[in-house]
C-alpha cells in the first residue's frame, strides 16, 4: 500500500514572519495572502512557532466592551501577555509543533489531535522550513475516487500482500466506503482484511460478511 505523505500533500511557498513583525503586519499577512496562520522563523528558517488569527483576535477580545453587554475575559497570565503584544515573538504559540515530510498521513493527524493545533509547519533534518500541511490538506486523501480505492484494495492489499485471489474477495467501494464480499482460508484472516483495508488512504468505513474455509488450529489443543 501507499500512504500519502505529508511532501505530497503540503503547501510549499509558505509565507513566514520574523520574530519581530509587528502586529499590524501580521494581519496584513495573513489578509494579502489568505491564510489564517504563519509560522514565525528565526535567521536559519527554522520555526519558532506559530502566529495565528486565534492570536491575534485575542488583542480584540481583551479590549473593553463600550456597550457593556459582554464583560471582559478572565484571562491566565500568559494570555494577558499575549493579549498585549505587539510583535510576532510575543504573540506567537510556542513552541512550533512541527512534521517530516516523509510521515504519512496518520502521523500527522495524530499529532494535530494530541497537540490540539490546525496546521503542522514542515521541516528538513536541519529543523529548516520546507512547508506547511493544514487539516484541509490531510482531509484531500477522502476526494480519492472510488475506483482508485477499489484497485488498491483489490490489486496492492489483497493480491499482493495477503495473497488472496481476486475471485475469492471482492471489494465494492460508494463514497469511500468499502464492502467486502467472500471467502478466505481461515477465520483469523478476516480481522486482518479488515483492518488493513481501513488503513487504505480516503476509506471511510468497511463492512461486509467474509466468510472461511478452515479455521486455524486451536494452539491449546483439543477438539
Amino acid at each position: 500500500m501507499h500512504h500519502r505523505t505529508v511532501d505530497e500533500l503540503m503547501s510549499r511557498g509558505v509565507v513566514r514572519a520574523r520574530p519581530d513583525t509587528p502586529f499590524k503586519e501580521l494581519v496584513r499577512l495573513l489578509e494579502e495572502n489568505d491564510v489564517t496562520a504563519v509560522p514565525v522563523v528565526d535567521d536559519h528558517d527554522r520555526p519558532m512557532g506559530v502566529v495565528s488569527e486565534a492570536d491575534l483576535l485575542r488583542k480584540s477580545a481583551d479590549q473593553a466592551d463600550p456597550s457593556g453587554r459582554t464583560p471582559v475575559p478572565n484571562l491566565e497570565a500568559w494570555e494577558r501577555a499575549k493579549a498585549e503584544g505587539a510583535r510576532a515573538e510575543e504573540l506567537m504559540s510556542a513552541p512550533a509543533v512541527c512534521a517530516r515530510p516523509e510521515w504519512t498521513v496518520v502521523e500527522a493527524a495524530r499529532l494535530m489531535e494530541t497537540q490540539h493545533v490546525k496546521r503542522l509547519p514542515v521541516v528538513d533534518e536541519a529543523d529548516r522550513l520546507l512547508g506547511i500541511v493544514s487539516r484541509g490538506d490531510l482531509l484531500r486523501v477522502f476526494l480519492r475516487l472510488d475506483e482508485a480505492i477499489r484497485e488498491e484494495i483489490t490489486g496492492d492489499l489483497l493480491r499482493r500482500t495477503l495473497g488472496i485471489d481476486a475471485r475469492d474477495v471482492t471489494a465494492t467501494v460508494h463514497d469511500g466506503r468499502v464492502t467486502l464480499t467472500g471467502t478466505v482460508e481461515d477465520r483469523a484472516l478476516i480481522p486482518v482484511v479488515e483492518q488493513l483495508c481501513r488503513g487504505v488512504d480516503g476509506v471511510v468505513s468497511v463492512s461486509g460478511n467474509l466468510g472461511y474455509r478452515d479455521e486455524a488450529p486451536d494452539p491449546r489443543g483439543g477438539a
